[in-house]
């Protein structure tokens, strides 16, 4: 396999200011049966940057040139648009990924990019992997004392030595068995010579979708929005537990896995995935309106403007206004121009904190009484500056509302989360955030609105939760055993 990866870039620099939000997973992206294919996905995965924006990578095959890649650092639009890197990824099937690390080295090398590839007795395969495997860490120590040689910090690159030491006779097979081994969140694209593959833990915790482009392609993305900007046709979801191998324009579905109970991440509704795309039959960009009315209705203030906090906040802030009868303003101004690669600032830029990307439209502010609606609280920080921004402006007043419960429990699955201790809702109540913050009122929506709002008439069922909320819960549905060995405590069963 040639692979081309771009060592210009020692390192990527994230976002200094950009470091209060609970950070996007990953996304993935394959496509068979088409022609160029590693074009197809390189669409697809700039429909899914919003999941990861520190790299990106294309695996390709053709049946001449075998198997090539692409990693590199930074946006899918500045790499992979160059006619000069997409020649040498010919091939009617192509995966790729783009990544926010969550596991492993927080400042990527090379080596970390997925897809990975590795040569097998039957041939090579590549994988690329979305969410996170809560036993990586003694897995990746069960197979360095079996002699396995690990070239990555990523706990997705287990699965591919899982693999190599799985005795089954066919790739799918060996997918299996090793995803049979993985504990936590996983979503799986992987392509053989002349198959692409998809898989979904049991849970279903990450998002899969499967599409049909062409006459005989299809499509596995992270979100249905990578279907749209290829005009592939949406067919169906991935469903937990399930596993699809296409080939020749025909698919194959397998239940490799011990039948559990759904849970799929509820935060995908509140905050990752893109506003315009479906989840389970249902819009994400509806969801989100919907926590809006759900939080005027839990949580009303008087107040002359409902101001979203931009961009994740437009949604809820549009049906907080509409349902309280408060005028909606765009009193927030996002600098999309900014990036998330703002190299070297010095100490007197860093000072300006949320300013560089946000700035308040003080003629609409002044003298107002604000409502601000923002999609969550992590460690407060960028919420306080917010809201000095808005003050600064000559509001009267300044509320909080928030789309989502407190965030007091770090997620395992996919997302890279701060540690509890620098989560301000695992230190605080929700009194005291609102003092810490220094705002006129705080109100979080409750767990049971937020279900309420994504289509759970009854609310949350308490005894058996129809989705993964444990960052807001506690409640983890897969124990994270490689945390617990390190001394994570998870909390106590009532």
């Amino acid at each position: 396999m040639t692979c081309t990866p771009d060592l210009s870039e020692k390192s990527f620099l994230s976002n200094p200011f950009d470091d209060d939000k609970l950070k996007e997973e990953c996304g993935i992206f394959g496509v068979v049966g088409v022609a160029e294919a590693a074009n197809f996905v390189a669409l697809g995965l700039h429909a899914l940057q919003h999941r990861g924006q520190e790299a990106g990578g294309i695996v390709a095959h053709d049946a001449e040139k075998g198997f090539n890649s692409a990693h590199r650092f930074g946006y899918v639009r500045d790499n992979f648009t160059k006619a000069s890197l997409m020649e040498t990824l010919p091939g009617h099937l192509a995966i790729g990924h783009v990544r926010y690390s969550t596991a492993g080295k927080k400042a990527a090398v090379i080596r970390d990019i997925q897809p990975f590839f590795g040569e097998f007795s039957m041939g090579g395969a590549a994988i690329a992997h979305n969410g996170n495997l809560t036993n990586a860490e003694a897995l990746r120590r069960e197979l360095i004392e079996h002699g396995a040689i690990f070239q990555s910090g990523s706990d997705s690159e287990c699965i591919i030595h899982l693999m190599a030491r799985s005795f089954q006779k066919q790739h799918a097979e060996r997918i299996a068995d090793a995803l049979r081994r993985c504990e936590g969140a996983f979503s799986v694209v992987a392509m053989t010579r002349t198959k692409l593959i998809g898989v979904r833990d049991p849970l279903g915790v990450r998002p899969l979708v499967l599409g049909r482009v062409g006459d005989n392609g299809y499509v596995l993305s992270s979100e249905t929005c990578g279907l749209d900007i290829i005009g592939a046709e949406f067919v169906r979801e991935i469903e937990p537990g399930e596993m699809v191998v296409i080939q020749d324009g025909k698919i194959e579905s397998s239940r490799p896995f011990h039948p559990s109970k759904p849970r799929f991440c509820i935060f995908e509704h509140v905050y990752f995935s893109r506003p315009d795309s479906i989840i389970g039959g249902r819009s994400v960009y509806e969801t989100r309106h919907q926590i809006g009315v759900e939080l005027a209705r839990e949580a009303p203030v008087e107040a002359d403007l409902v101001c979203p906090v931009p961009d994740s906040g437009t949604p809820a802030a549009i049906g907080f206004s509409q349902e309280s009868g408060i005028p909606f303003a765009l009193g927030i101004t996002r600098n999309q121009y900014m990036g998330r690669t703002f190299i070297e600032p010095t100490d007197q830029i860093r000072n300006m904190g949320v300013r560089l990307k946000l700035n308040v439209n003080k003629s609409i502010i002044k003298g107002k009484r604000v409502i601000l609606v923002d999609d969550s609280v992590v460690r407060g920080t960028t919420s306080r500056k917010i809201k000095e921004m808005i003050l600064d402006a000559g509001a009267a007043e300044v509320h909080f509302r928030i789309a989502s419960p407190p965030t007091a429990w770090p997620c395992f699955y996919g997302v890279d989360t701060p540690d509890r201790a620098k989560l301000l809702a695992a230190r605080m109540t929700e009194e005291e955030m609102r003092d810490w913050i220094g705002v006129d009122s705080l109100k979080f929506i409750s767990l049971d609105g937020l279900y309420r709002a994504a289509g759970e008439a009854a609310g949350r069922n308490a005894a058996c939760p129809q989705y993964c909320d444990a960052c807001f819960s506690g409640e983890y549905p897969v124990a994270p055993s490689d945390q617990i060995e390190k001394g994570f405590m998870m909390k106590a069963a009532e």
